[in-house]
């Protein structure tokens, strides 16, 4: 009964259930996950045998709206603060590099791009359903009314593609992680810090930790956050990527003596510190003759000198903690993987409540948002 199946090509899930003729609690216990609806079994606390119940065949169309309604109550509910969180910083407990314990609590944050439907072709498809109506039979004879009118037409994007900022919190040990996604923009972002930071009493943590890539709004609103972080830090495997760029402009893509250059200066950076690596990148300029080449290090002397103080990959080293942003880039695709692929268009709104659920699951708070979600009204 719960098992999918396929019918004329079209995927069908047995999924809402009526009792009394009212949909009940079962119904609403819907996730959309990985690309298929499931319920969780375990709502139905009693023997099947011991309710009376129809299932309703829906199909994926209607569920995808169901999961979108959801997921924008549960923005609405996150937005109020209506949700508290199930651990705190004080929970993420480590050994700290003098060996003795401490708790240490990790920010990410990064922005992810989703595909999502352009003003010029929501007018496009609305032109092609007015004209595919013109165009329906009537059989002689046969009176069918007044046909219903379409819905208003949603007001879309500017361009296919709409940049998602994403806010991610975990623990040294991966045990505990909260997830938050947003379409608006930077101070958003910085709101859902905030949030994060005051409802997991990030004071409780002797050690705040930010891994970021280079974006410049995320540096920003993390310097505006209270508690002040103990250290902010680049992404080393962004630094690592901007490196490279610049030796395959240097050198091409397959020399040795080029990737020998970039594994020696990024060893230089992460052991040594700054002042070492930004000598090597100054000594490989003053060796170049193309102007071309010149520019390509130039962009990259920029951009490591912009954050000069986010480089400071030694310390991290003697302390223990984490340089790469795994975690958070991890965060990035699962948040994203149903919205994307091959044919996938998004009003911006949908695409969002879709993420939110998304990071409902994987920050383990599906079973608070339902307790809340279902909890009888005063």
């Amino acid at each position: 009964m719960f098992d999918r199946f396929h019918e004329g090509g079209h995927v069908f899930a047995s999924v809402l259930v009526v009792l009394d003729q009212r949909i009940c609690d079962a119904a609403q216990r819907l996730l959309f996950s990985r690309g298929e609806f499931f319920i969780l079994r375990q709502v139905l606390n009693q023997r099947l045998d011991e309710i009376r119940f129809h299932v309703l065949l829906a199909r994926d169309a209607l569920l995808r709206q169901l999961a979108e309604s959801e997921g924008k109550l549960l923005i609405a509910a996150q937005e109020a603060e209506q949700l508290e969180f199930d651990w705190h910083a004080k929970d993420c407990h480590v050994i700290g590099s003098d060996g003795k314990p401490t708790t240490r609590l990790y920010l990410g944050a990064d922005g992810v791009m989703v595909p999502v439907i352009a003003d010029a072709e929501k007018h496009k498809r609305r032109a092609k359903a007015l004209e595919r109506r013109k165009k329906l039979s009537r059989r002689k004879g046969i009176h069918r009314g007044r046909r219903h009118r379409l819905p208003a037409l949603k007001r879309g994007t500017d361009e296919h593609f709409k940049e998602m900022k994403l806010v991610t919190f975990y623990d040294q040990q991966r045990e505990h992680r909260l997830v938050r996604a947003t379409r608006k923009g930077p101070e958003e972002a910085g709101r859902l810090m905030r949030q994060g930071l005051v409802g997991l009493l990030a004071r409780g943590a002797s050690e705040r930790i930010a891994l970021v890539d280079g974006a410049p709004w995320i540096a920003k609103q993390i310097e505006q956050r209270q508690p002040p972080f103990t250290a902010l830090t680049l992404d080393f495997w962004h630094l690592c990527q901007h490196v490279h760029d610049a030796r395959r402009a240097m050198f091409g893509e397959t020399d040795t003596d080029g990737q020998a250059w970039a594994d020696r200066v990024m060893q230089t950076i992460r052991e040594q510190g700054y002042d070492p690596f930004w000598r090597e990148l100054s000594q490989q300029r003053g060796k170049l003759r193309s102007p071309a080449k010149r520019e390509c290090m130039d962009r990259l002397m920029h951009y490591v000198a912009a954050r000069r103080d986010m480089l400071n990959y030694p310390r991290h080293a003697e302390a223990g903690w984490d340089i790469g942003s795994g975690p958070t880039e991890s965060m990035c695709k699962a948040l994203t993987q149903r919205v994307k692929g091959r044919g996938k268009r998004w009003n911006t709104d949908n695409a969002e409540a879709m993420m939110a659920m998304e990071a409902l699951l994987q920050s383990n708070l599906w079973s608070r948002w339902w307790t809340h979600r279902l909890r009888p009204a005063a």
